[in-house]
């Protein structure tokens, strides 16, 4: 399990004003990259590449924004690259499972991943991993950025991040909230609201972010704090009631919510970036070029409102700037979990 001290010592950093829990990169200008490192946009397609389907993995069950996003991205990308990407959905280990999966996949293209930033947690919240992080996956191409958004079951009584601060202290560990496991986003975003908010909720783990938002919408479970893209449609659909989101700023998709922030828990801010890998052993110009597919995939307006209604913002990036992302969250949560001495069983 992981330990309370390592859910403090990132409660501190925040309160310091380090908001380690938002690793959001900085938006190329307009589409395009520095001029050290060009954006791609157009590269030549390698050979026959694709010639057969090429198999993209969700390390997620269904239902959750990671699934969400590869198969709205995946499906505009298959009408580029002229095959399908086939999504393949292996939950399990926090997400290791299909990445170690993809670090040992053939670097031939037919095998990409949809991951996003819990990747980098697990690389020291895990004493051993069958891969290396930093060293066994070829970054092609950042899809975007999103905050959370706090969802409660319509029949809980609280409609206010206040009126839900005030029924937990009422009944400690009352309030029974899910999350995609133990060490996973969902996990992390309320642990960190309950250390800055003073309050104690019983943790109700599943194997995936999807199950659990499909239980609070059943009143299995009461409450979470769920990636925008998976909530968002059950948010209008009032199968969810949206008490705040939690970015350092309001979300256009739903510009009536207050961040958590301005809702009564100072310094709360946590967002999460989505990204495609291969395996390391990809060619560069299969990199360049399924870099180049993404990014103009990406560049559709149509998707982009997609996305956007969905409370994605998307961020166009040149693979290696996307490996520097990961590099520096990998550093920068490997520091906190060291510090704090922490590993996941």
């Amino acid at each position: 399990m992981i330990k309370t001290l390592f859910i403090a010592s990132i409660a501190c950093t925040l309160a310091a004003g380090g908001a380690v829990a938002q690793t959001k990169p900085k938006p190329a200008a307009k589409g395009t990259a520095t001029k050290e490192t060009p954006l791609p946009m157009e590269a030549a397609k390698p050979g026959a590449y694709p010639d057969k389907p090429v198999r993209f993995m969700v390390p997620f069950a269904p239902g959750g924004t990671t699934d969400l996003i590869a198969r709205m991205v995946g499906q505009k990308m298959s009408e580029s690259l002229g095959q399908p990407l086939v999504i393949d959905n292996r939950g399990g280990g926090g997400g290791t499972i299909a990445t170690d999966i993809v670090a040992k996949a053939a670097g031939d293209g037919y095998t990409l991943m949809m991951n996003h930033q819990g990747m980098t947690f697990n690389a020291t919240l895990y004493a051993k991993l069958p891969y290396d992080t930093l060293n066994d996956f070829a970054t092609i191409a950042m899809v975007g950025v999103t905050p959370n958004v706090m969802v409660v079951n319509p029949n809980v009584a609280a409609k206010s991040v206040k009126e839900l601060v005030a029924l937990a202290k009422a009944k400690p560990k009352g309030v029974n909230y899910g999350s995609g496991g133990i060490g996973s986003s969902a996990h992390l975003a309320v642990e960190l609201f309950q250390r800055l908010a003073g309050v104690t909720f019983q943790h109700v783990p599943y194997k995936g972010a999807g199950p659990a938002l499909t239980d609070t919408i059943g009143g299995q479970i009461q409450m979470m704090i769920a990636t925008m893209p998976a909530a968002a449609g059950h948010i209008r659909g009032n199968r969810l009631r949206a008490l705040g989101v939690s970015g350092a700023k309001k979300s256009p998709a739903f510009p009536e919510l207050p961040t958590i922030a301005e809702a009564g828990v100072a310094g709360y801010d946590y967002t999460t970036w989505y990204g495609i890998l291969g395996p390391k052993t990809l060619p560069k110009d299969m990199v360049q070029y399924l870099a180049a597919v993404t990014n103009k995939t990406l560049s559709q307006k149509d998707l982009r409102d997609k996305l956007s209604q969905q409370g994605m913002e998307v961020e166009l990036m040149a693979p290696d700037k996307f490996a520097d992302v990961l590099k520096s969250d990998v550093a920068r949560w490997g520091k906190i979990i060291r510090d704090a001495g922490i590993k996941a069983e």
